[in-house]
């Protein structure tokens, strides 16, 4: 998800986050109802798909998105020639452009796969009323009054959680054969390990929390630093960035990032020094740019939530406004394990799976973090719409303010995930996390 929110937007919202503080979460865009507007049965042969995307088959966040849609129009009998890319369009009014020569080519349903460019396709959906128009990882469809305007994102959280299994099954391996350095381990006894991430959002946030979660629940012992690159896709700021983490002892390096950078930067330092560290990616299989230093990818499984947009398209069914699922129905997942993977890795990553389909463990358990030493027990998020160009926050759409925090049957509390938005919301940094 490309985001240009400003800081200070990321800087409120934690506030009002830790303003209590807690953590609770069920798998359904919660505030996500279906749109009231339901478009007209189409055959398939009918059926035009406009694609408006950030980048090109290069960079792994727009193939992922390329990969799933032409496996979703597969999976509902839409013809390849019959969906229409815009390649490398800017957040900016060019996605509007974008968006305005689709529907003269006669569209039936118009996406685009930016963050940036959610504006801009709420512009077109308020002139276009009759073409359904979903900007893919936005935050505010469903307050915008807007019928035909349509968000979707996927529980990503959790795949980066199971890919966190994976590198604590690694550190676990590690520290039991004695081969992390003195460098590897902080001034606690802490093994370091290291991220690297595009941008200070809530999405990088909740994704690097769910990574560092999932290896503390196999290797308890650990300290993670977080840098940012500033760009969601620079392959020599993200090789820079894994470079200053490994230089610091990080043994396993994750990534919020699209690039190949970071993963071949490692494979690089193992192949040139023997350093030891090793890479989770995201998106794609890094396993081309580093066989042995990747471990494996957090990904997400597009073509699951872009066959339910063309089922509905074809029958003229309501479209889900807020849309945002995960193990439950195979929206995410982590890529191949590579083969530098610590033994019964397969099998542990099955467990926690298994456990995510179910709905009995949650990435957030409150009970599992705590935030400048204490327990989390409440979190207020609002969901309201801020325009902060002029410096000074201003609503432009009004949502809730939520608590975000929930307890099951059982008692368990938890952090509830992008449950009232498909956009995630969790942005505490929590203890044994630092931003570099």
């Amino acid at each position: 998800m490309k985001k240009i929110l400003s800081t200070l937007l990321v800087m409120i919202l934690a506030v009002s986050m830790l303003a209590g503080c807690g953590a609770n979460n069920t798998n359904n865009a919660g505030s996500s109802s279906d749109a009231t507007a339901t478009p007209e049965a189409s055959t398939t042969s009918d059926v035009k798909v406009g694609v408006i995307l950030v980048g090109d088959e290069t960079e792994g966040y727009t193939k992922a998105h390329i990969d799933g849609i032409v496996a979703a129009a597969a999976n509902t009998g839409i013809a390849e020639s019959n969906i229409l890319w815009k390649y490398s369009v800017p957040e900016s009014a060019d996605c509007y452009t974008a968006a305005k020569e689709l529907v003269a080519q006669g569209c039936s349903v118009i996406i685009s796969n930016s963050y940036g460019h959610q504006d801009y396709m709420a512009e077109a959906a308020a002139e276009f009323t009759d073409v359904p128009f979903v900007a893919m990882t936005g935050d505010y469809a469903a307050i915008s009054g807007l019928d035909n305007l349509y968000n979707a994102f996927t529980d990503v959280y959790q795949s980066r959680y199971v890919s966190g299994v994976v590198a604590g099954m690694k550190i676990a391996e590690l520290v039991a054969n004695n081969e992390i350095p003195e460098t590897g381990y902080d001034a606690d006894g802490n093994v370091k390990i290291g991220y690297v991430g595009a941008f200070p959002y809530a999405e990088v946030v909740s994704g690097f929390t769910s990574f560092y979660l999932g290896i503390k629940s196999v290797y308890e012992n650990v300290s993670m630093e977080v840098t940012y690159t500033s760009s969601w896709f620079d392959i020599e700021a993200e090789a820079a960035a894994a470079e200053s983490l490994m230089a610091d002892g990080c043994v396993i390096i994750g990534q919020h990032a699209d690039s190949t950078g970071a993963p071949t930067a490692i494979q690089s330092a193992q192949d040139g020094n023997g350093t030891v560290a090793f890479s989770v990616g995201y998106n794609v299989d890094m396993l081309e740019a580093a066989p042995t230093a990747a471990l494996t990818s957090a990904t997400n499984e597009w073509s699951v939530y872009y066959t339910t947009l063309f089922n509905a398209v074809i029958a003229g069914s309501a479209i889900p406004q807020d849309w945002s699922e995960g193990y439950d129905v195979g929206a995410v997942a982590i890529t191949t394990l590579g083969s530098s993977c610590a033994a019964g890795t397969a099998e542990k990553v099955a467990e926690v799976e298994a456990a995510l389909k179910s709905g009995s463990l949650y990435v957030f358990d409150t009970s599992t973090f705590t935030v400048e030493g204490a327990a989390i027990t409440s979190a207020p998020v609002d969901l309201s719409y801020y325009d902060y160009s002029t410096g000074t926050p201003t609503v432009v759409y009004t949502g809730e303010t939520v608590e975000a925090i929930k307890t099951d049957a059982n008692g368990v509390s938890y952090f509830d995930e992008s449950s009232f938005r498909a956009a995630p919301y969790f942005s505490l940094i929590i203890d044994g996390i630092t931003i570099k």
